[in-house]
């Protein structure tokens, strides 16, 4: 299969890649486009053999779900069972924008690889114009993962897009590189409090401000679920070819970890802070500023697939605090390690 790659920057062209665009979806394939978080890979969400496109491009397991993307705020109720008080708080606070709301789904309305079995389905309205305007042209829901193989590192660039689903997928919309960098915040609106089942840009704190007492289970309590209800609970993700370690964020502790991998023969590359370019390592990734977890999200996942552009044979990430954003940093580093860290 050949992919087709065509940049959208609201020009002359941009319309017809569009209108193509639209064509594609609905004639059943899949597109990759843009958000403010990663860029995702879209099929049609009431057409089960298009979203089974999506598991194939991917590599993805079944009992995965998906996300769904909408354009307006007024199209949740055509597949939703019932929305609570909170969940129309929530939509009037945070979108569009990185928040995904586990609700009640409608029986037979959308196509059952997007819910994996569930009787609940996460839904988004994305804060990106390229995704806006191709969801508001369709007119039809989009389920969406990244648009990755499945447990790489997501892709903030259509080059990563390229990289990873070259030949398996028709077509990618180019919309430059995404803001936030991480994927949305997961919350599931069926239980009183709110639960976080995926921590992303929308920080609990924030939420909490704004809806009051909000869950955020440990990892040990979202590994308990058989069939997960939202993306990135169950799978290793987001990894590089190379195994990762997670070290503290201390300039002793890295260089004497980066001197002792060397001596036992590994090509060491290192995801830090701007301030440890001198750390010796054999690659080294900035991840902005020290403290600016911002920065950081931003960073990560283009950080991750620059090592696979090395000859690394392991990474070393500096990790950060759990308090804001922090929280969907460390989700991401965690599974990106398989939960394992530096021993000397």
């Amino acid at each position: 299969m050949e992919t087709v790659c065509k940049i959208v920057d609201r020009n002359v062209n941009s319309q017809t890649n569009y209108a193509q665009a639209v064509d594609i979806l609905n004639a059943g394939e899949v597109v990759a486009f843009p958000t403010e978080t990663v860029y995702g890979l879209g099929a049609i969400a009431t057409i089960d053999t298009a979203v089974k496109k999506i598991f194939e491009a991917k590599g993805r397991p079944s009992d995965n779900p998906l996300i769904v993307h909408i354009g307006t705020k007024e199209e949740v109720e055509l597949y939703i069972e019932h929305i609570s008080e909170v969940a129309k708080k929530c939509m009037d606070l945070f979108w569009p924008g990185p928040l995904t709301l586990v609700m009640p789904v409608k029986p037979n309305v959308l196509a059952d690889s997007v819910t994996a079995g569930l009787t609940t389905v996460g839904i988004r309205m994305p804060d990106h114009p390229v995704a806006l305007d191709l969801l508001q042209q369709l007119k039809k829901p989009l389920a969406a993962p990244s648009a990755n193989r499945s447990g790489k590192p997501s892709p903030t660039e259509a080059v990563h897009v390229q990289d990873d689903l070259e030949g398996y997928i028709p077509y990618i919309l180019d919309g430059g590189t995404t803001g936030i960098g991480l994927e949305s915040t997961v919350l599931d609106v069926t239980h009183e409090p709110p639960v976080i089942l995926r921590p992303g840009g929308i920080t609990k704190e924030m939420l909490e401000a704004k809806i009051g007492p909000v869950l955020q289970p440990s990892k040990t309590e979202q590994t308990l679920e058989t069939t997960p209800k939202a993306p990135g609970m169950k799978y290793t993700h987001y990894a590089p070819n190379a195994p990762v370690l997670l070290i503290d964020c201390d300039l002793k502790k890295v260089h004497e970890a980066v001197h002792q991998l060397q001596k036992q023969g590994h090509k060491v590359a290192l995801l830090a802070p701007a301030s440890f370019v001198d750390s010796k390592a054999d690659y080294y990734f900035s991840v902005g500023e020290a403290g600016s977890k911002e920065e950081m999200g931003a960073a990560l996942y283009h950080a991750l697939r620059a090592c696979d552009k090395t000859a690394a044979t392991i990474i070393l990430a500096t990790t950060t605090s759990t308090e804001g954003v922090g929280a969907a940093i460390m989700n991401r580093l965690e599974k990106a390690a398989g939960g394992k860290w530096y021993t000397s």
